[in-house]
């Protein structure tokens, strides 16, 4: 699986590794109908033939996602919306181990792609934000307990602070703070991870995700913001 579509690269840089990288650097990497398309099909296509670990960066230093387009319509970006909640359930369930290399902010839509992520490595330039109530949604909320616990959870949800690499680290926002070019770091650890007994890294996924029953979490989030029409996810 490679190829260039809908503001997505993708190879295969190392045996059993699948490399995605988002690739809209004018728009931050920002999530249109395209980029998300390209997404949900490469996830399929994992679903179908696997990797045992797949990396998901940016083709440009220094950016990670800023969410959704904000040039898009309305109706446009709940069709966005919606086939992103559809994309994280994917990322969940995959059988391989997904690694986030975070080299810039991470906001909104952006933010939800890596906390679906397994494992996520900060550089000193990556930071995240989730934004909702302030336009009648709920965001990230799904996620994030199962990393930071309940209050940190409440706190940045309903306040939409900033998170920076360092604090990240701390709370284990972020698994590991780089020192170089995180998604070459993460394609290290990508190959060291691919070594191990697929079917071991499986269960061990399927575990984690069932003890924090995150599909029903996801689910909740995703049907609370489709009934709720007076504002649309960023």
């Amino acid at each position: 699986m490679a190829g260039n579509t809908g503001g997505l690269r993708v190879d295969s840089p190392a045996p059993r590794v699948t490399r995605l990288l988002l690739d809209r650097p004018r728009q931050r990497n920002a999530i249109d109908t395209g980029l998300v398309d390209g997404l949900r099909r490469a996830f399929d296509q994992l679903h179908a033939q696997p990797a045992r670990v797949v990396v998901l960066g940016s083709s440009t230093p220094g950016i990670f996602c800023a969410g959704a387009d904000l040039s898009l319509d309305d109706d446009t970006r709940r069709d966005v919306s919606d086939a992103l909640y559809e994309l994280y359930d994917a990322m969940i369930t995959l059988p391989a181990v997904i690694i986030a290399a975070v080299d810039g902010p991470a906001v909104g839509g952006g933010a939800q792609l890596s906390l679906a992520c397994d494992l996520r490595l900060w550089s000193q330039h990556a930071w995240l934000r989730v934004v909702g109530p302030g336009h009648g949604l709920a965001v990230g909320s799904w996620a994030l307990p199962s990393l930071v616990g309940r209050g940190r959870t409440l706190r940045l949800c309903l306040t939409g602070a900033q998170v920076r690499p360092e604090e990240a680290v701390q709370i284990g926002l972020a698994d590991q703070l780089c020192t170089r070019d995180p998604v070459a770091q993460a394609l290290d650890l990508a190959t060291q991870l691919s070594d191990l007994d697929p079917s071991a890294t499986v269960r061990i996924k399927a575990a984690v995700v069932a003890q924090y029953d995150l599909r029903a979490a996801l689910r909740a989030e995703a049907d609370g913001n489709a009934q709720w029409s007076g504002s649309v996810p960023r």
